[in-house]
């Protein structure tokens, strides 16, 4: 019997294809480097600050303090490690499925999918397009994330054009069986929300399957960790699981297994990426219960508010810096340094890093290309925008609190007044 991996070998990304490789220019290469293109763009891609800051970012319960609730950073690590055993199985590139996995959701916003909803709202009414976290993630890796080079310039990290086309395709919550791989190339920085295609290599199409494996079940390990799952929903679960496969209790790695090895039994060249039927109606049904029970919980509901109030004020406090009459964004920031000096001193180094022009200093031992014209308001906009998208949920609350508090100004002033006596 021929194996469904020997089938599949032949579909396997090619790391001779320069279709498949391509970069914006050439890569440094070092002596005796034992790596193929997709490993190395996996290993800057794991060096990246934003992967970095995925450990404080929200997966679906934010902030959590809880040791064993899911953030971001590990459900990157889970779509790397469900699609690395279905590439395996299935005879697909193993390197370049785990690239794309922990680079999918770098450009996702704080506060989860609600933060994604905020910023999607604030582009819409200050540029006029959509804020997306699979593009904005493509944004980060070609022109935001920076990794020093042998002779310390940053630069940016210049990734493969299969990793990328995975990272911006990877787009999951769209229920559809039977993923194929699309035939053409095309300009990435390009694609619309609201036409996105598939991914142009079949180690894409498992990271897009993959991604909904990964957080159906875990989500819902984490919301019975957190007691947002009583008994009554519990059990409507176990209804749907008898329903679709005749057992009514399976442990999340037990449904993770079983997705698992029903799309490596169901998924050929022809059929393209799939699952049976009794499957694809089980994720259906179980996105189906998360969402009305976990998503859309009312235990959620303050959280929603209080994200949005964080992610506009800080905006429109940004906003009021850099548009004012004075045309002094250095100014103005050292104003704002008395409020907030954490939100201060790290816009001016984005500022720095990628703002044209400005009147601050750039250093010499930065490599990229400024990518916000400043004599542009739409630019402006965006530069907040992707700012305040690659913040934590911390960070992110941590500069709220400054700026509602008057703590410092009172310390400032009674050191005044001492000043004054003395």
């Amino acid at each position: 019997m021929i194996s469904i991996g020997h089938i599949f070998a032949k579909e396997a990304a090619n790391e001779n294809d320069y279709n498949l490789i391509a970069r914006f220019s050439d890569l440094y290469e070092r002596e005796s480097d034992p790596r193929g293109p997709f490993l190395r763009d996996y290993n800057r891609l794991i060096h990246a600050k934003a992967y970095r800051r995925l450990k404080h970012k929200t997966q679906v319960f934010y902030a959590t303090k809880h040791d064993h609730v899911c953030t971001r950073i590990e459900h990157v690590n889970h779509v790397a490690a469900i699609s690395y055993n279905i590439a395996k199985a299935l005879g697909l590139n193993g390197e370049l499925v785990n690239a794309i996995a922990v680079g999918h959701d770098l450009g996702h916003a704080p506060f989860g999918h609600e933060g994604e909803k905020v910023l999607d709202k604030i582009t819409k009414d200050k540029i006029g397009e959509t804020f997306w976290h699979e593009y904005n993630s493509l944004r980060f890796v070609d022109y935001i994330e920076l990794l020093p080079d042998p002779q310390n310039v940053k630069r940016n990290l210049n990734l493969t054009y299969a990793v990328r086309d995975g990272i911006v395709c990877h787009c999951g919550e769209v229920d559809e069986n039977n993923v194929k791989p699309r035939s053409d190339l095309l300009d990435l920085s390009k694609i619309q929300a609201d036409n996105r295609p598939a991914p142009y290599t079949w180690e894409g199409c498992i990271v897009k399957v993959a991604d909904k494996i990964s957080y159906l079940g875990r989500d819902i390990e984490d919301a019975i960790t957190l007691g947002v799952l009583g008994k009554n929903e519990l059990h409507k679960l176990k209804s749907i699981i008898r329903a679709c496969l005749g057992a009514g209790s399976r442990s999340n790695t037990s449904l993770i297994h079983g997705f698992i090895m029903d799309l490596i039994e169901n998924s050929t060249p022809d059929q393209g990426i799939c699952f049976s039927s009794r499957y694809l109606n089980l994720m259906n049904a179980i996105k189906g219960f998360n969402y009305q029970h976990i998503y859309e919980s009312e235990r959620l509901t303050y959280f929603k508010e209080y994200a949005g109030l964080i992610i506009r004020s800080i905006f429109n406090t940004l906003e009021r810096v850099c548009t004012s009459k004075s045309h002094d964004t250095k100014s103005e920031l050292s104003s704002l340094e008395n409020v907030s000096p954490l939100l201060a001193n790290h816009f001016s180094e984005w500022l720095v890093y990628y703002a044209s022009p400005i009147d601050i200093p750039r250093s010499t031992r930065l490599g990229n290309s400024p990518i916000y014209n400043f004599e542009q308001q739409t630019d402006i906009a965006r530069a907040i925008i992707e700012f305040i998208s690659g913040m934590t949920d911390e960070f992110a609350i941590r500069v709220f609190q400054e700026l509602i508090s008057f703590d410092r100004g009172i310390v400032e002033l009674v050191d005044e007044v001492n000043h004054m006596k003395g």
